[in-house]
């Protein structure tokens, strides 16, 4: 018994002098390496500067698209407004809030800032609206690029959704 006591112990006694033998030098406090990083961002600016252009009043541009002119009578058509707050509430209510800014900018007013054929040609072609007009461009830069879906609207659904704008 005393053999493999004495083997084990002289063992043991072997593999801790083989682990050992590397000395960690401290260091006193720490330090940390930071490297200056630049990061420049390509930002279109409005055409006037320091307004929006979600703000910015606009009343000679049409968009693109197929509304090239539209006009509207004095009187609000109230059974189209009604249809056009039907077709709101369902379609676009998700990324627009009246009198407030969300995903997208907020509807009322609209007609005080664009004309009638372009709030119709935003509605109904977003997509190349976004790539082909210059504020519809600064607006998708405005609300964080995101930009507004086609939801598949008709023409008499968008022009019902425009009268509705025209109550807010």
């Amino acid at each position: 018994m005393k053999i493999p006591f004495k083997s084990t112990i002289l063992l043991l006694s072997l593999l801790m002098l083989s682990c050992g033998g590397k000395e960690e030098k401290k260091k006193e406090g720490f330090s940390v390496k930071q490297q200056k990083t630049t990061t420049e961002k390509a930002v279109e600016t409005p055409a006037v500067s320091g307004d929006k252009a979600s703000e910015r009043v606009d009343l000679t541009t049409k968009g693109v698209g197929p509304i090239k002119s539209l006009t509207l009578d004095e009187a609000i058509d109230d059974a189209m407004a009604a249809k056009g707050k039907e077709v709101y509430d369902q379609m676009c209510l998700a990324c627009h809030r009246i009198g407030k800014k969300f995903i997208g900018p907020a509807p009322n007013g609209v007609l005080e800032r664009r004309t009638p054929e372009w709030v119709m040609n935003m509605i109904l072609n977003p997509e190349q609206m976004v790539k082909e007009d210059p504020l519809a461009k600064e607006l998708l830069i405005e609300f964080n690029g995101s930009p507004m879906a086609n939801q598949g609207l008709t023409e008499e659904q968008a022009r019902a959704v425009l009268e509705y704008f025209r109550t807010l």
